[in-house]
Parts: C-alpha cells; structure tokens; sequence
C-alpha cells in the first residue's frame, strides 16, 4: 500500500503532485523553475537569486552529500522550497555535518519527494515557469481548493524588485578567497585593486572570486548612489547576481550605474548585474518562457568562437536585438540563441549572464575574474 501523502504541490491551473514532504511543515507560494544541475543543491538553495521560486530538480540524488556551513552561498536557504524524485537518503560525504532534511527544517524551508519531476519539468518548459503552493502536513491533510487559490493569487515576478530583499544592510569589507585543499578558506592579504561589489543578492563565492583576483572588496547595498561608490575611489566596480525584474531594480539602480560609467572606472556584471548593466546601456530586458536554471548551459564566446560550460540561473535576459550601437554581444547560448553577455566597444565594461564563479558548476569561465582584474590594472 503507497504511504499517505504528507506534502502536494499545487499549480494555478489545477494541477496537483502529491509526495512525502520533509524540512519544515507549513505551506508557501512562488513560481516554480527547475534545475538541471547534478550537484550543488544547497548552494542553488542559498542562492539569492532563487528569492520567490521554489526549485525543481532534475537530479534525483538530493541530500545524498548532506549539508555543511562551507557551501551555503548566504546566511540562510532563500528558494522557497525544494521538488524532488527521491526522498533524501543518509548522507556519504566526509564533509557532511548535518542531513538535508533537518537543515531545511531548521531554516524553515518546505520538501516534497516523491514527485514525478520528469513530468513536471516537460509542464515547465512547455507552458512556462507556473504559479504554484506548496504544503507539508505530517497528517495529511490538504484543503486543494484554498492552495490553488493561494498558487492563482501569487504576484509573480515580472514588475517585482526583490533585490532590496537580499541585499545587504550595510556596507562591509571581504577578504576570503576561493576554497583550496589542503588549506580551505584563506585572505587575501596582498590585494592590487580596489573593488566596490554593488549587492544585488550577491552569492559567497562570486566575492571569493574577486579576492582570488587581487581584489580588496567593499560590499554595498543594492541601494547605493554613484556618489556612494565613487566616495570609495574604487579601481573597479562589480555588479552582482541578484532575483526579480531587472527592469524594477534597474529604476533605483541605472542611475548608480550610469553615474559611474561617467568616470570611465572598469565595471563587470554577472547575472541581474548583467541585466542592469543593459539597461544602463540603453538595452532591454525580457521575461523567459521558464529560464536558463543549471550548470551544463553551453555558451559561445562570439569573437573567439569558444564554447564554454557554465552555471546559469535567470528567469529573465536581455534583448540581444536591442543593444545600441557601441555595445557589442559578446556570448550567445547554444540552447536557444539568447544573450549571454555584452562589452562596450570603447571601454573597459562588460557582463556575463552565467555564473563563472562555478558555485555549483563547471570552471570554464573563471577567466573572467583575471579579465576583470587585468581592467584594472594601471589604475
């Protein structure tokens, strides 16, 4: 006899998967994407950029490793909620400290396994990234009609600035550098260049990154004016990676943008810091049927005609036919042809869609952090 549901996941238009819920009890609402990516699944939880989606993954093997303090990419899980094939299994991992289940419980994020997610992710791509509920009852006890009325009231996130909701508080330096055996973590303590990272959400090692590369990092908020940065006599400023509408963020932060542009000081952007940074520019930004979520995207670098293997997640792009002149395409996607990152002609500016940084992913692209650098140089 199958056991009795413990958790469903309802779509606006009826639709309803049942399963075992694990993590935290409650319900919750977001858009539903999915995420092809075969390992990294806390980072892709912690990751900012996931805030009002509730993550589907393709991979069976969720918790497998366990969980561990080094690979959160921010203080606490910030997707929604988590769609699985498996219930996790015990961890086997000399690196795990805690179970998937009870991480997620005690940072109050809602499991389902047991769903049919080849099914969910085919609904996905054909229809587009849905409204959905999510609820975990132990007991088993499910009002269907209320969860597709919540999943049908949820705002979506086209028109919706969420940056200022992961963004940080204040401003703070950051010194810590890329994770390497047998020492870990390690500071940077010889930096050549100073950076501003404007936070739109920006995850750990995106900033582990630039201190690899010779960077004495200030973080700023999302929030910050170009007298703001400019006041910090940077070498170079860095746009994060960061969730929602670009176009909505970009109202408060293309002026920032702009204003630094003005001084001719290097600036490179990742993710929704790539979107704004179109916008800046004079480009446009578009909603995705349902995103680029994963760490097996194929990317062209057009000038070179590389392909590299990246991490992305964006549930929105830019508009590669919008781009003005002087503003060159300078990556494409070999999924379906959409931009994947831009220069300027005449400046040293640019910005990539997908995530070099490799948290989760392949190291294809972490040359960009030294291109970066280099900008800088001379300074």
């Amino acid at each position: 006899m199958a056991p009795t549901p413990t958790a469903c996941l309802a779509l606006a238009d009826g639709t309803v998967f049942y399963g075992q819920g694990f993590g935290a009890a409650g319900q919750t609402e977001a858009e539903l994407c999915f995420n092809t990516a075969m390992s990294g699944y806390q980072e892709i939880m912690t990751d900012p950029s996931y805030a009002g989606q509730i993550v589907t993954f393709t991979f069976p093997h969720v918790g497998n490793v366990g969980v561990n303090p080094d690979d959160d990419e921010t203080q606490d899980p910030v997707a929604a909620g988590m769609v699985v094939k498996w219930m996790p299994t015990e961890p086997s991992n000399w690196r795990a400290a805690e179970r998937l289940s009870d991480w997620l419980a005690r940072r109050g994020r809602i499991a389902i396994g047991g769903v049919d997610t080849r099914r969910l992710t085919r609904a996905i791509r054909q229809l587009g990234a849905p409204h959905v509920a999510l609820a975990h009852d132990p007991e088993g006890r499910f009002d269907i009609e209320a969860l597709i009325a919540r999943a049908r009231a949820f705002p979506g996130l086209t028109g919706r600035d969420l940056a200022r909701g992961v963004t940080c508080a204040q401003s703070y330096r950051w010194d810590e550098m890329r994770w390497a055996w047998p020492e870990g973590y390690k500071r940077q303590t010889e930096a050549r260049h100073r950076v501003v990272a404007i936070d739109y959400g920006a995850k750990r090692n995106i900033l582990r990154c630039l201190a690899s590369a010779g960077c004495e990092v200030t973080v700023m908020p999302a929030s910050a004016t170009a007298e703001d940065v400019l006041a910090q006599s940077p070498d170079g400023v860095f746009l994060s990676n960061g969730p929602g509408d670009p176009a909505a963020t970009g109202e408060y932060t293309v002026p920032m943008i702009r204003g630094v542009l003005e001084k001719d000081v290097p600036l490179f952007g990742i993710c929704l810091g790539h979107q704004m940074l179109a916008l800046a520019l004079g480009g446009r930004t578009v909603k995705m049927n349902h995103g680029h979520h994963g760490a097996n995207h194929p990317v062209k670098e057009v000038e070179t005609g590389k392909v590299e293997i990246t991490s992305m997640n964006h549930g929105f792009a830019v508009d590669g036919q919008s781009l003005p002149t002087g503003v060159l395409e300078t990556h494409v996607s070999l999924f379906d042809g959409s931009n994947c990152g831009i220069r300027m002609a005449d400046k040293p500016v640019f910005s990539v869609q997908h995530h070099p940084e490799a948290s989760p992913g392949p190291q294809d692209s972490f040359y960009l952090f030294e291109r970066f650098a280099a900008s800088m140089d001379g300074r």
